[in-house]
């Protein structure tokens, strides 16, 4: 059933994109939109955090909810862009889609497994096409249905360990404000091969470092990419 509910969300993702392009809308429509469908993800595909666990069970009741939403729309939203990019900009949600499918593999989460290996299949032929056609540039679209289909893989992994929450965080949201950073200083191309650098560094380090240190690193991280909020250029979200 979680299969079918994730197709029929990123179909509603799409629509969506397309009509607020389409009738010029508000992006805070788009807000709506994607809380809309996280809902019927949520309701229909029973895909929701309701603890956390750091060793013990911490219930969260009442905040099941609203805090499946928050990861739910903020990780739909970490490759936020305005413009069309080139189709290498895919390099950075491909890495990370790789880490999620490996650390599935170890971990026997079947649909994160599948769901990430069929979408980094996906992103590497968009990838390719665009490569020897010189005409796909992604646009809003495409990085709205990539980044959905990772904040419901995140979801999926919280549900075993909230510390799985590094693979987005490392291997995506930081390589992502990385590139926001330098892409005024090197060309587009450089600022993207720095970036996925350092997402395959990051990623790398989640199969050697213990997942007690690496809980301050995602503790560390969180805090400096709210902070970076207030920041319209650095923002994700």
């Amino acid at each position: 059933m979680l299969y079918l509910t994730l197709l029929i969300c990123i179909v509603l993702i799409v629509m969506m994109d397309k009509l607020t392009q389409a009738f010029k809308l508000s992006s805070i429509w788009g807000l709506i939109g994607q809380i809309c469908v996280s809902l019927v993800l949520i309701v229909v595909g029973k895909l929701e955090v309701s603890y956390i666990n750091l060793g013990n069970h911490f219930e969260l009741g009442y905040l099941t909810i609203p805090f499946t939403l928050l990861v739910l729309v903020g990780f739909t939203n970490v490759m936020n862009i305005e413009k069309a990019q080139n189709t290498s900009i895919l390099l950075l949600p491909f890495v990370s889609l790789v880490y999620f499918s490996i650390a599935a593999y170890v971990m026997g989460h079947s649909f994160v497994l599948i769901i990430g290996f069929c979408t980094c299949l996906v992103i590497l032929f968009i990838m390719l096409y665009g490569y020897f056609s010189s005409k796909v540039f992604v646009g809003r679209t495409i990085i709205t249905s990539v980044g959905f289909i990772i904040a419901v893989l995140s979801i999926s992994f919280i549900k075993t360990s909230i510390v799985t929450i590094y693979i987005p965080l490392f291997t995506l949201a930081l390589p992502f404000t990385l590139y926001y950073f330098i892409t005024d200083k090197f060309t587009s191309i450089t600022s993207i091969l720095v970036s996925t650098i350092t997402a395959i560094f990051f990623g790398g380090l989640m199969f050697i470092v213990p997942f007690n240190i690496m809980w301050y690193f995602v503790v560390g991280l969180t805090i400096i990419l709210v902070i970076m909020q207030s920041s319209r250029k650095y923002r994700i979200i």
